[in-house]
């Protein structure tokens, strides 16, 4: 029987999650194909977005993120990194920030809006042929520059909506000091 898990919405995903167990061989077993796979096709189901769970095998501890970040790292030293050192430096910085849990739902919103972002343009173009989406995205900055600003919008409004948050937090604690501003 597969788990349950909820997120963090309160939703329910049951029994559509994909176990992978993670035998201390370092080899991953799939529960769904009783059979053991690699972490490139751990990256596949990703890729297809198939919900998956990675737990090890003795403890049952949940081991999904690490894996992530394994295939992350990998992806990133295996060519075109999408992160430049800076970017890493900086998120490096946030951990044990007072900005460390807003940066990262920050973060998790801008990747989630970039994505329907990108899935709605996907489903405008559907009908292009190669050459009419060549000249798409050939097109010049200015016109991609107009496309992608209400992605922009978006992304200020919550970077604001995050500045308020903070600062509503920072004066109630303030507040509970006797501190008024």
């Amino acid at each position: 029987m597969q788990e349950s898990k909820e997120g963090k919405d309160g939703d329910v995903q049951a029994g559509k999650q994909r176990i992978i167990k993670k035998y201390p061989n370092r080899r991953l077993y799939d529960t769904n194909t009783s059979s053991y796979i690699t972490l490139a096709e751990v990256k596949q189901l990703v890729m297809d977005s198939e919900p998956v769970v990675i737990r090890d095998a003795k403890t049952n501890e949940d081991l999904t993120r690490s894996i992530l970040l394994q295939i992350i790292l990998e992806e990133e030293a295996g060519g075109a990194p999408m992160f430049s050192e800076a970017m890493l430096a900086n998120i490096i910085r946030f951990y044990g920030h007072a900005m460390q849990g807003f940066m990262g739902s920050y973060i998790e919103k801008n990747v989630q809006m970039f994505t329907d972002f990108q899935s709605k343009l996907a489903g405008q173009s559907q009908g292009a042929n190669p050459e009419a989406w060549k000249q798409f995205m050939s097109m010049q900055p200015q016109a991609m520059q107009g496309l992608m600003g209400s992605y922009m919008e978006q992304s200020q409004n919550m970077f604001t909506q995050m500045q308020e948050q903070m600062q509503k937090q920072t004066e109630q604690m303030l507040g509970v000091f006797g501190i008024k501003r």
